[in-house]
């Protein structure tokens, strides 16, 4: 029987989502696949199983505590709050039962679950981290860490150069995320779980994408996406996420209207599962997507908020200009459809490589965690995006930079208009695309990275390699963490 690999994701979609993704891929190259997940968020899951009825992934679920959501789509905010982060560490027990239960060879748990190391640990088996960012981040972590630029800076405003980086990238005090002073203890335990506990790292990126900072990561990372890919027919990439739910005729009516528009004519405007914004700041985006003149499909996030539309959207917007999809909607569709320009993002990295595989240019609008270094790695690395003015990380909505109408048809224009600049950021988004596509096909970075991984652990559970307290990652990625 070949390895057996319990998979634990983080209960928030931009993690279930790449992590499901990726026990897909592993079941199609023999691997046992096992997905842990809780009781609630197992209908999330289980749409993108039925999808693909070939692979043989099994689900497993755990009890969360009484009166404490399940997702952080349930949190007031995106920060996550004491009784949610008692809810991930409640798991420990009975995740552990079913590690006695079923064996697993290998567990690959999100970061957000530090005590998996433990049990990994006391079980004799290895913890492979899932990261849900790309290796750039990691790079401007450590920069920052090591370098302290954003101590100089007179303002919270003032860019600032982060040196040691292969290309020049200037970053904002307001624009980094909370934690990286030590503050965080969630935080502080996961870098400690991380460093002495898990014997490698898994990421949702490719070697392409990002040489200059895949390079330094130690040699216990596997490079393995973009994951999305392995969703290769409509049916796979509609349910991916959870799809679904009652919205079939209205993604229809999305593709039917999207088949009806010319090439590369339309804007996609999505911002994640988390993205939230108030009254006023949804009657800006309006505004401009109405004022840029150019056919839209907007997903707007179901949110008590913004039940009056009234407040917001201008009367007849949806009929005149495009779309407004309320809730989720089938993004990788969208993307890949002939008539789609352009992707107005949030910068969560899931869509940083979705809009990148697509090989369409992005508007940039981040909001909050790791969102405004993606950014910079969209803009001022591949040059593939065009930044919309955000500039305060926060989980806080009134927090936020207030963009106004003209700047989101300012940067609306320039990612789907014309002249050099534009082709230019065009060209370039489809070749990140063919990279991404070569990475995962046999014999492409990805596809070997994958096989690396399973190669390892095949070696591992047949005794030939050696598991100690020794074999963690490489110097070089925990002086990266340090």
């Amino acid at each position: 029987m070949d390895v057996h690999i319990f998979f634990l994701p983080f209960l928030a979609p931009g993690h279930m989502i790449p992590m499901t993704d990726l026990a897909k891929l592993l079941a199609g190259r023999g691997v046992k696949a096992t997905i842990v997940t809780t009781t609630a968020n197992a209908s999330r899951v289980q749409p993108a199983l039925d999808g693909s009825p070939h692979l043989d992934v099994t689900l497993l679920t755990l009890p969360f505590l009484p009166s404490v959501p399940e997702n952080v789509t349930s949190l007031p905010t995106p920060g996550l709050t004491p009784e949610f982060i008692a809810g991930l560490n409640s798991l420990k027990s009975s995740f552990e039962r079913l590690l006695v239960e079923h064996r697993p060879d290998c567990i690959i748990s999100d970061v957000f679950y530090p005590w998996t190391g433990d049990l990994a640990a006391e079980h004799g088996i290895p913890r492979i981290a899932f990261h849900g960012t790309g290796s750039f981040v990691f790079s401007v972590g450590a920069a920052i860490r090591r370098f302290k630029p954003h101590e100089i800076a007179s303002a919270d405003d003032e860019p600032f150069l982060l040196p040691g980086l292969p290309h020049r990238v200037e970053l904002c005090r307001s624009q980094l995320m909370g934690g990286m002073d030590g503050s965080d203890e969630l935080m502080n335990q996961m870098t400690e779980s991380y460093m002495k506990k898990t014997y490698g790292d898994v990421m949702n990126t490719f070697h392409e994408m990002e040489p200059g900072y895949a390079d330094q990561l130690s040699k216990k990372t596997w490079l393995v996406g973009p994951v999305s890919l392995c969703n290769r027919d409509a049916t796979e990439r509609a349910v991916r996420g959870g799809g679904g739910g009652g919205q079939e005729n209205e993604f229809d009516r999305c593709l039917d209207w999207l088949d009806s528009k010319s090439a590369g004519s339309v804007l996609y405007a999505c911002f994640g599962s988390l993205g939230q914004f108030s009254s006023s700041q949804l009657g800006e985006i309006a505004g401009g997507l109405n004022s840029s003149g150019r056919p839209f499909v907007w997903v707007v996030r179901n949110n008590a908020g913004y039940d009056d539309t009234s407040e917001w959207m201008p009367e007849g917007f949806e009929e005149e200009e495009g779309l407004v999809i309320r809730g989720w909607a089938p993004q990788m569709l969208i993307l890949s459809h002939p008539a789609v320009g352009g992707f107005m993002t949030h910068c969560g990295w899931n869509s940083c490589m979705e809009g990148a595989s697509a090989g369409v240019p992005m508007v940039t609008w981040p909001l909050f965690a790791e969102q405004f270094f993606n950014e910079r790695l969209l803009v001022d690395v591949l040059g593939i995006g065009v930044a919309v003015g955000s500039k305060v990380c926060s989980n806080v909505v009134e927090e936020r930079t207030f963009v106004s109408r003209e700047q989101v048809r300012k940067a609306v224009e320039e990612v789907m208009g014309g002249g050099e600049e534009a082709d230019e950021r065009r060209k370039s988004a489809r070749e990140v695309a063919e990279m991404a596509r070569r990475a995962v096909e046999e014999g492409g970075s990805s596809y070997n990275g994958l096989s690396s991984l399973i190669q390892e652990l095949r070696d591992i559970k047949a005794g030939d390699a050696a598991l100690s307290e020794n074999v963690v990652t490489g110097l070089t990625q925990r002086e990266l963490i340090e």
